[in-house]
């Protein structure tokens, strides 16, 4: 979908959005229209019982002597409720309302509220970045679609005194939108589309925005000694990948750089320890991890983030061939330690173990951030709300929580100690990869952990919040992009030079 900006005036065509705050206090564009339709939004809102309550809608058809085919009454609630939170949530619903309407443009009058008019260009473009965000959608295999399914809404303009300074703030939120939306695409595809090759392709093509890309094969990772990985990767004829991205936005700076790692099973089968066929299909984005970081290395990219950053995925597909790892298999990792696979199934650690090692040994990062869909436990524990965060520095997990909070990609944190990281200890090996059935997602944190020699570490769970399993203001069913907007939030907030 096309936005644009521009000055405060009637549109000509399409629909017209104007707001009425709580009270049904009408904003000054409403206040207009009612007059010169002789009262016809008020009895329409008294109708509908609508009294401005934040992101309540009511359509009206337009009244006579105008040009532009309906209004759309938008609640805006209490004035010290504004904020870009709110504005990216109205931006969604707007588009949500008049997606499918038969309209093909729309204009979205933004006012400032009475105390409020400094943050005009704020909300300005943060409801145009809502909007863009909800307007995304998955359809390229949809080839027997009715044009009456299809939605019709092609731009939307922003009206507000603040214009240019709203179209300048929304270049950067448009890349992280882009990020987002690539995000969304690689996990969106099916298994045969995306497998380690075609993902670290889609990687490649950020070299056109400044990222340094290298592609490891099987045989650069064995000579490191990633035999976790490849043990997880050795049923499949899809050969694995590693991915290590570089933006390098802070030439001159002296810090280490941030490090963001991703799960990326292509597709998980469980492996030998097979999985129940219902629900299988869902394991498709089961690289929902490599996903998010590819998609923020896009975003830091295009907004041209001043910070030095690493991303890296661990590429593979999980498959229960004649070769496929077995239950009771001992492989060694990159970092020497040995592991006793108990269950295949649990192979997102195994990938993260050799990913994470290597990140640390190679670039001395200031921190490391990993994400992976990686328990069904965390699913049982926060349901489809709330990534699961487990963390052995309090700081970072302070800064991500709260920049989660600001965007709406929540964390909830979760414990980690030395009573859940005894339930991996093995006779047979340096450890095991799965605990007891017990703390499920904690004892795969403490897996992970071990793999981070003592950098400050941070483990996002995000198997309960990669795929929306219903509309949100911003989010449309489906692969969500959750982390991108959240990660690049905590570089922005804190890490920027």
């Amino acid at each position: 979908m096309k936005i644009g900006f521009a000055k405060p005036e009637t549109p000509a065509k399409g629909a017209l959005v104007v707001g009425v705050m709580e009270d049904s206090k009408f904003g000054a564009a409403a206040a207009d229209l009612d007059i010169r339709s002789g009262g016809m939004l008020t009895r329409a809102m008294v109708a509908s019982r609508f009294t401005g309550k934040a992101h309540k809608t009511v359509v009206v058809l337009a009244p006579a002597g105008v040009e532009f085919s309906r209004v759309v009454l938008y609640g805006m609630g209490k004035p010290e409720d504004m904020g870009p939170g709110w504005a990216e949530e109205m931006g969604g619903n707007v588009y949500a309302a008049l997606a499918s309407s038969g309209e093909t443009e729309a204009a979205l009058w933004v006012e400032g509220a009475e105390g409020k008019a400094e943050e005009l260009a704020v909300i300005a473009a943060h409801a145009a970045y809502g909007a863009l965000l909800r307007s995304y959608r998955f359809d390229k295999y949809r080839t027997k679609e009715k044009a009456e399914d299809k939605p019709t809404l092609k731009k939307l303009t922003v009206l507000t005194d603040k214009a240019s300074t709203a179209k300048k703030l929304f270049g950067d939120l448009e890349a992280i939108a882009e990020g987002v939306f690539l995000t969304r695409d690689v996990v969106s595809e099916p298994g045969n589309i995306i497998y380690p090759e075609t993902l670290a392709d889609v990687a490649k093509g950020l070299t056109d925005l400044g990222v340094e890309v290298e592609v490891l094969g099987q045989k650069e990772m064995k000579k490191l000694g990633m035999g976790a990985l490849l043990g997880v990767a050795q049923g499949s004829v899809r050969e694995p990948k590693m991915v290590i991205m570089q933006w390098k936005g802070a030439p001159k700076s002296k810090e280490a750089p941030l490090a963001f790692i991703g799960k990326g099973v292509t597709f998980d089968t469980g492996g030998i320890s097979i999985k129940p066929a219902g629900g299988m299909e869902e394991m498709k984005w089961d690289m929902g991890g490599s996903g998010t970081v590819i998609g923020l290395m896009k975003a830091l990219a295009g907004r041209k983030a001043k910070a030095n950053v690493i991303g890296i995925v661990g590429l593979v597909e999980n498959m229960p061939d004649g070769n496929a790892q077995r239950p009771g298999d001992i492989v060694t990792s990159m970092s020497g330690q040995t592991i006793e696979v108990i269950n295949t199934d649990a192979e997102g650690r195994l990938v993260l173990a050799d990913c994470l090692w290597y990140c640390q040994d190679r670039f001395k990062p200031r921190f490391m951030v990993d994400l992976a869909t990686l328990t069904g436990a965390i699913i049982i524990s926060l349901g489809h709300e709330h990534a699961g965060m487990f963390a052995s520095d309090d700081g970072l997990a302070e800064q991500i929580a709260a920049c989660g909070k600001e965007i709406g990609e929540t964390v909830w944190r979760m414990p980690i100690g030395d009573s859940y990281d005894k339930e991996l200890n093995t006779d047979a090996a340096d450890m095991k990869n799965v605990g007891g059935r017990p703390g499920g997602s904690i004892t795969a944190a403490m897996f992970l952990k071990r793999f981070t020699n003592d950098v400050p570490w941070v483990h996002l769970d995000i198997a309960g919040v990669a795929w929306a399993y219903k509309d949100k203001p911003t989010v449309p069913k489906g692969a969500s992009g959750y982390g991108v907007r959240l990660l690049d939030r905590l570089v922005a907030v804190h890490y920027e030079a």
